[in-house]
């Protein structure tokens, strides 16, 4: 009984998100975490010995380093208990034919295949440990964009890929990106070309699928001086009475006069325990804008970082978390004004339900030599019951008296009155409540490309069926 009570999840009905395949695959490793899985991981994927050294030496730091003694409680996540590699049992296909019927059919009812023909300018595909399907059009390879998964990009673009891999997040960073560091597998890497606009988005989709795995998927997009472009992160997980970890790696580099939007969605189960780690660096007049939306998972704790580096550099964030039964949600941003009139702009909202709790913790530093700097910080929560908690950890590090400062909370429960005055125009509770909610998350909705807005919002209904009241 005690083992079921552990490990037991609750989740609502997440149609296509929930329907779970076949455990198939080719290779698994062993549970837990040893010299001999890693290097096992580093020979099948024939890596070089930096690699391997690397991998090794993220190994040691993992069990040198402690759990973080804030936030979430994580002792209920054992690494002994968890697959770090599980091969698919695919190639990493260009053609969308040639991938396997098991797994196509289950990005073809996530909807990635006809995304891509709609609306994209390229595409990868990761299930489970490994990348299956990766494609970019043609006129984007002519001008030197390269878009590819990250052990490809190992073996054609090493130089490149050793110069920034874990630059931005060292294996030292904290406990989970050193396990990271030991067992990342998959991923996307992109490089933009000085003065190439990326005019039509790129997409990646993570999908885990293996019952009591890990995913630690590694991401890196270099915007070269005065390049754009928009990439989004898609991810989801089916239910599972086990744990699963998801501990991706996402670095971001945007240089001078560049600009990059990163949009994800992270649609999780709630048996996941969601250790992400972004952070972006940000050179002179470059801009970083995040769009964010956190459901699902046990456990979240997600805090994208910008460290604005080159003057003129600017950060904005916009993001949306909703915590439901049985679920910490512990998310927010960290802004690092290191240069001279640098701004920022952090707009986070939470929302909580049937005893769910949603906590924003972000950080802003304004370093000594950050003159004329401006940042703007507004964080609002919103409680659908009594039993529901919500909680604003803002810390705020002003180390000169030459900046713009803002910062506003906002804490508070679904308005009586505004369901009310809605019920008297004939529309139910239910409906009343919802529309609601989707107002409050209006501001992100409206940043995301349509698909993904519409994707939130069916995901917002989700979460309301059957919970209100």
């Amino acid at each position: 009984m005690e083992k079921r009570n552990k490990t037991y999840v609750e989740d609502s009905d997440r149609g296509v998100y929930d329907i779970k395949d076949d455990f198939q695959y080719d290779y698994k490793s062993e549970t837990g975490l040893t010299e001999e899985i890693v290097r096992d991981i580093s020979k099948r994927k024939n890596e070089p010995e930096w690699m391997l050294e690397h991998r090794l030496d993220s190994l040691k730091k993992f069990y040198e380093i402690d759990n973080p003694t804030w936030g979430p409680d994580l002792s209920g996540l054992d690494i002994n208990e968890i697959i770090t590699y599980v091969n698919p049992g695919s190639n990493m296909e260009t053609s969308w034919d040639d991938v396997p019927s098991y797994i196509k059919d289950t990005f073809d009812r996530l909807g990635i295949p006809e995304a891509e023909r709609k609306s994209l300018a390229g595409v990868g595909a990761q299930y489970d440990s490994e990348v299956v399907y990766h494609s970019v059009k043609e006129e984007l390879v002519e001008q030197g964009v390269i878009y590819t998964d990250i052990e490809t990009a190992l073996k054609e673009h090493e130089d490149l890929l050793k110069e920034y891999f874990m630059n931005v997040i060292p294996n030292n960073d904290h406990k989970w990106a050193a396990l990271h560091g030991a067992v990342w597998s998959g991923g996307s890497f992109v490089y933009v070309p000085e003065g190439v606009d990326v005019d039509i988005p790129l997409q990646s989709y993570f999908r885990l699928n293996a019952p009591g795995a890990g995913q630690f998927e590694h991401t890196i997009i270099i915007i070269e001086k005065g390049a754009r472009c928009h990439f989004i992160e898609g991810c989801s997980a089916p239910i599972y009475s086990v744990n699963n970890l998801h501990a991706g790696l996402v670095e971001l580099y945007v240089k001078e006069d560049g600009y990059l939007r990163y949009s994800t969605i992270e649609n999780w189960s709630k048996n996941m325990y969601n250790l992400n780690t972004k952070r972006a660096i940000v050179d002179k007049n470059g801009v970083i804008e995040w769009i964010s939306g956190s459901f699902g998972s046990k456990v979240g704790m997600l805090y994208p970082m910008s460290i604005l580096k080159g003057e003129g550099a600017k950060a904005e964030f916009t993001g949306v978390t909703f915590a439901g039964k049985g679920q910490i949600l512990d998310t927010g941003c960290k802004v690092v004004h290191a240069a001279p009139n640098t701004t920022s702009n952090v707009i986070s909202k939470s929302i909580s339900k049937s005893g769910g709790e949603a906590v924003y913790r972000g950080l802003l530093t304004i370093a000594p030599n950050a003159h004329g700097s401006k940042s703007t910080v507004t964080c609002e929560s919103l409680m659908l019951d009594s039993e529901s908690k919500s909680d604003t950890i803002p810390v705020i590090d002003i180390q000169n008296d030459d900046v713009d400062l803002g910062h506003e909370a906002k804490i508070g429960r679904i308005s009586e009155d505004a369901i009310f005055y809605l019920m008297t125009r004939g529309i139910s509770e239910e409906e009343a409540k919802a529309m609601i909610v989707r107002g409050f998350v209006e501001p992100i909705s409206k940043e995301l490309p349509l698909e993904y807005a519409v994707e939130m919002n069916n995901l917002i209904t989700l979460e309301l069926e059957g919970t209100i009241g």
